[in-house]
């Protein structure tokens, strides 16, 4: 069963989950639009602020999207964002490297240009907690299930789908499109992501209402 935590709390939480493990590995997972980046990065300011250090590090799983010519050769273009438009097998064995190495050199997804850069950052060994955000790090499907035995806490942000909607039609108009091509892009493709991984996912250990 699932417990309720407020985000301020989840620092702590998670600083003494780790205690005297050599890096403790938190999946952060949502809806698109619910916050897990924001989420993400709060995050690891407070645990920075409070261990003193530098502790903790942010790994997204939008590092792995596939090559928008490589979408385009495989009729996926359209469905960018969806579970099949990423490289799954690369991220998993990223996340196992996570777990078993000190140091991980790990992929970045730019926006600004619309695709992923390789070697874009460095988990060292300083980082004792690495917070993993994404849509699909808890999917009850192949290939993504693989990663349910990599995970040492899971956290799920809750933001209810008609705010979500909301969320993502203001996404796509703050990156130029108009009314209509907003709502056309938010709900033909976002929406029906949202649902499929609101459905699909298995529940976390704690969940988190997004901001």
């Amino acid at each position: 069963m699932s417990e309720q935590i407020q985000p301020d709390d989840l620092a702590a939480r998670l600083l003494q989950a780790s205690g005297s493990r050599r890096r403790l590995v938190a999946a952060i997972a949502a809806a698109p639009g619910a916050g897990k980046s924001t989420l993400a990065a709060g995050l690891r300011a407070a645990i920075d602020r409070r261990s003193g250090g530098t502790a903790a590090a942010v790994v997204p799983m939008d590092g792995f999207h596939l090559d928008n010519a490589v979408l385009e050769s495989r009729g996926l273009l359209a469905r960018k964002g969806a579970p099949e438009t990423f490289d799954a097998a690369g991220f998993v064995a990223l996340v196992a490297r996570l777990r078993q190495e000190e140091e991980v050199v790990v992929p970045l997804f730019d926006r600004v240009r619309d695709l992923a850069v390789a070697g874009a950052a460095v988990v060292e060994p300083r980082h004792r907690i690495v917070l993993v955000e994404g849509n699909y790090l808890l999917l009850d499907e192949a290939p993504w299930d693989r990663l349910a035995a990599l995970w040492d806490v899971t956290i799920w942000v809750e933001v209810p789908e008609d705010e979500l909607e909301r969320r993502l039609v203001q996404r796509w108009l703050d990156h130029g499109l108009g009314p209509e091509a907003a709502r056309a892009r938010a709900l033909g493709n976002d929406i029906p992501n949202a649902r499929r991984v609101r459905a699909n996912s298995r529940p976390a250990m704690l969940v988190v209402p997004g901001t």
